[in-house]
């Protein structure tokens, strides 16, 4: 069995030789996955969302590799992926072809083992430092959850996706009560560590892998809930508000006078199943004005509806 951390590359070549070939040289250190055309590709990919990278070769039967690599950076799956060529002929206007269309390397055959080893290495450790660097610049700093940037895409393709299906599309924005005077009250640090265990409490809130928490602004979060019915949203963020203002009851105090200050948040909510004259962001700001009617109706409350 395979290291998880082992890389995963898949090899689009029609040859089995060259399949036995890769396999044996370099099958101790990556998880090699072969296809022999397009067909294959398409089934492979969607089995194996971690892939690392990708080898093709050019010269493939019915659909050559230019046309391949063509078709995989079209779609969501291969566009960010690292692609390098294989080939048997030293051809310069192939070459700058390839590049071109995306590929990050070329591969000449025959080749020797121990240097292809060496160009994977790199262009893995390339990737992932990518991967990473793409990760930190969606996460808040402060709470380690999703921030605005990672939320907006988030938002984006989850409405693709719901015209797409016709499934609901569920949201929330969540905001802290009167937290400028529990900042002033209880320090900064306080409310830096109350924003945490609101995000931690919204994080043990997401149930499924497409549900997300963001972190939307300074004590506002945002919640979205894929496939989820205005009833099932209202459900779960009612909980997680009853879950806020329970577990976080008097862990806090304040430094002019020791009194132990209550953590409350309002939320607005609902659901939509999208059509073409549908905007997300006239969605957004409905979800918005439920959230202002929740504080200016007292706090520590939801609203799921546009009211009379």
């Amino acid at each position: 069995m395979s290291s998880p951390e082992m890389p995963h590359i898949l090899v689009i070549d029609d040859d089995p030789f060259n399949h036995v070939l890769l396999a044996e040289g370099l099958g101790d250190e990556f998880e090699l996955l072969f296809a022999k055309h397009w067909r294959e590709v398409v089934e492979i990919v969607g089995h194996s969302p971690r892939l690392d990278l990708v080898i093709l070769d050019v010269d493939m039967p019915e659909v050559d590799g230019f046309e391949v690599c063509r078709r995989l950076k079209d779609t969501e799956f291969g566009r960010e992926l690292p692609l390098i060529f294989m080939t048997g002929v030293d051809d310069v206007e192939s070459q700058i072809k390839g590049f071109s269309l995306g590929a990050v390397d070329y591969i000449m055959r025959p080749f020797a083992l121990p240097v292809v080893r060496a160009r994977l290495r790199t262009h893995v450790t390339l990737r992932r430092q990518t991967q990473l660097l793409q990760q930190l610049a969606l996460m808040d700093g402060l709470t380690g959850i999703a921030n605005r940037r990672c939320f907006d895409q988030h938002y984006h393709r989850e409405w693709r996706r719901a015209l797409r299906t016709g499934c609901p599309l569920g949201l929330a924005l969540i905001d802290a009560d009167h937290f400028k005077l529990f900042n002033d009250r209880c320090g900064h640090g306080a409310g830096d560590d109350c924003l945490r265990r609101i995000a931690a409490l919204g994080r043990e809130a997401m149930r499924r892998p497409g549900d997300l928490i963001a972190r939307v602004g300074g004590e506002e979060f945002a919640l979205l809930l894929p496939e989820t019915e205005a009833a099932g949203v209202h459900c779960v963020v009612d909980k997680l508000r009853e879950g806020i203002a329970a577990r976080l009851q008097g862990q806090y105090r304040a430094t002019d006078d020791g009194l132990r200050l209550p953590v409350t948040v309002s939320i607005g909510c609902g659901a939509i199943r999208p059509d073409r004259l549908d905007d997300p962001a006239d969605f957004l700001t409905r979800i918005d004005r439920r959230l202002y009617r929740a504080k200016s109706g007292g706090r520590n409350r939801v609203v799921s509806d546009d009211g009379a």
